[in-house]
């Protein structure tokens, strides 16, 4: 197959949405629909010993959420499918952020009894602010929730959102009897019985027929009639164009644990979702259609075999085709690297790759030569941007509980922070190490990944801290900042990148601090040049 061929049949998208709204268990039976698995596993199950398959790391199969981006590949209808299935707790918020700049495109799950979460709002913020094509996918329609109409117009409200339904439910909960697609415009009849892998459904292209009464019953029937005319009256028509422009989403009505509407929702998504999309540098626009190699590091994993102490650095290819053992440009380093064993994901398993495409996720092993953002080419100086790392909301010190074991720590922490968990701060009066993070939750994370992968101990101590600003001073040899640096000795620190960061302790004290020193910029995120 051609190599233009190859990327018109890519698709790479992230799952998003709050906690528990049911992400990876839509995931499993994408898998499911794929043949990528044979049996989709529980996120939180005592009977179900089979874990779930994006779930891998073992914090997360205790705990029963996600807590690191995974990656998973497989194929449906001949298209090639890339998930990027993100974390929902807020705590791990920063790793949803750095995965987005490396999708196509999106589904939003929404939990059809709790509507709108505050999580979700934010994070179709950021989809929104790069104009990345939405679906939104309503979930557990075998709960009792809320109006399906309620739900569309809380989701225009609050995300935004301009909707066009392309499925709608027939009941809900205990009267829940399926869903017309008005995409295919057929009816999914819902039996209830998970173990059924693909739902049957039954062609109805003309609604006021006697089968849909018979099929459904004349209430529900009649009910259905009015609904669909509410919808069609109400809602703009689905346009691919507009949807693919960020100014249209489609919405999606099922039960992922049920299997129910997964089938229709890929369906439609394989149809309309974009191609690898070009990605913009700070040097010019990347087209993925371009003969030359180039991709950027979205994210580090440290440890995905913890027997063999494996780092792996996730590549999403931008344009032209990554072959192992070529060489390619790192140009923050400036040195060519060779790779002999590219990876492709199927959750923790992974096979050697000879030649990748763009809207591909390659994962490389990393001895520490790359950091979240860098950039690979085949000799062209390019850097893409849109990685930021924001400031902190928790600081603590780290101590070390186990004198015996400080260089397994050190390294540990050291890894740790390259996958972008929280970031470290070393402060300039004495050296003490402050792991700032987004969430409290990643304190223990830390612990336990330590513990467990690197066999070191550490404990924690509050810190008050309100912001951490990375400092941009005009003229770094006026007086104005030799007097800053003297008077905030103790509360300078410098980062892992050795960039210069003031740590607030309050909000008043940071006011004051940018008031009698006007020629310092204060920045809240480390991406400012």
């Amino acid at each position: 197959m051609g190599f233009i061929k190859e990327i018109a049949r890519r698709r790479t998208f992230g799952i998003v949405s709050h906690p528990d709204a049911g992400k990876t268990t839509l995931t499993e039976k994408l898998l499911l629909f794929g043949g990528a698995i044979q049996e989709a596993g529980a996120v939180k199950s005592n009977k179900i010993k089979k874990g779930a398959t994006s779930d891998f790391m073992e914090i997360e199969r205790q705990r029963g959420i996600s807590v690191a981006t995974s990656v998973l590949a497989f194929e449906y209808n001949n298209i090639k499918i890339n998930i990027l299935d993100t974390p929902g707790h807020k705590d791990f918020a920063e790793d949803t952020f750095r995965t987005l700049t490396a999708v196509d495109s999106v589904i939003v799950v929404i939990d059809v009894a709790k509507g709108v979460e505050e999580q979700t709002e934010k994070l179709v913020e950021v989809c929104r602010m790069r104009s990345i094509p939405i679906i939104v996918f309503i979930n557990k329609l075998d709960r009792e929730g809320k109006d399906a109409f309620d739900l569309l117009d809380e989701i225009e409200l609050k995300l935004g959102l301009k909707v066009s339904p392309l499925s709608f439910p027939i009941g809900m909960g205990y009267d829940f009897k399926g869903i017309y697609n008005l995409w295919e415009k057929n009816l999914n009849l819902f039996t209830g019985d998970p173990r059924k892998d693909i739902e049957e459904t039954i062609e109805i292209s003309d609604l006021n027929s006697e089968e849909l009464t018979t099929l459904i019953g004349e209430d529900a029937a009649n009910q259905l009639r009015e609904d669909i005319d509410l919808v069609e009256g109400i809602y703009p028509e689905f346009n691919t164009k507009d949807y693919l422009e960020g100014n249209l989403q489609p919405v999606f009505f099922g039960s992922a644990l049920n299997n129910f509407g997964v089938r229709e929702l890929l369906d439609c998504f394989i149809e309309i979702a974009p191609k690898p999309r070009p990605k913009q540098s700070e040097e010019r626009l990347v087209h993925p259609n371009e003969q030359k190699f180039t991709g950027f590091v979205f994210k580090i994993h440290a440890n995905m075999d913890p027997n063999h102490r494996d780092r792996l650095a996730f590549i999403k290819i931008v344009s032209g085709e990554f072959k192992r053992n070529t060489p390619y440009l790192h140009v923050r380093l400036n040195k060519k690297l060779k790779f002999s064993s590219p990876n492709a994901f199927f959750a923790e398993k992974k096979q050697i790759v000879d030649v990748s495409y763009p809207g591909d996720i390659v994962g490389l092993h990393d001895t520490g030569n790359f950091k979240i953002g860098d950039t690979l080419t085949e000799g062209e100086i390019i850097n893409y941007k849109g990685i930021p790392s924001f400031s902190p909301e928790h600081f603590r010190y780290i101590n070390n509980a186990d004198p015996l074991k400080s260089k397994q720590l050190y390294k540990g922490i050291d890894q740790l922070m390259d996958e972008g968990v929280a970031q470290l701060f070393t402060l300039d009066l004495n050296g003490r190490k402050v792991i700032g993070t987004v969430g409290a939750l990643q304190y223990e994370v830390i612990q336990y990944r330590l513990e467990h992968e690197y066999g070191a101990k550490c404990s924690y101590e509050n810190l008050s801290v309100h912001k951490a600003c990375w400092i941009d001073p005009e003229d770094e040899k006026n007086e104005e900042f030799e007097e800053f640096k003297r008077v905030k000795q103790r509360y300078l620190a410098k980062d892992k990148q050795e960039q210069l960061v003031f740590l607030a302790d309050s909000a008043f004290s940071l006011q004051m601090t940018q008031q009698k020193y006007p020629s310092i910029k204060f920045h809240f995120s480390s991406e400012f040049n």
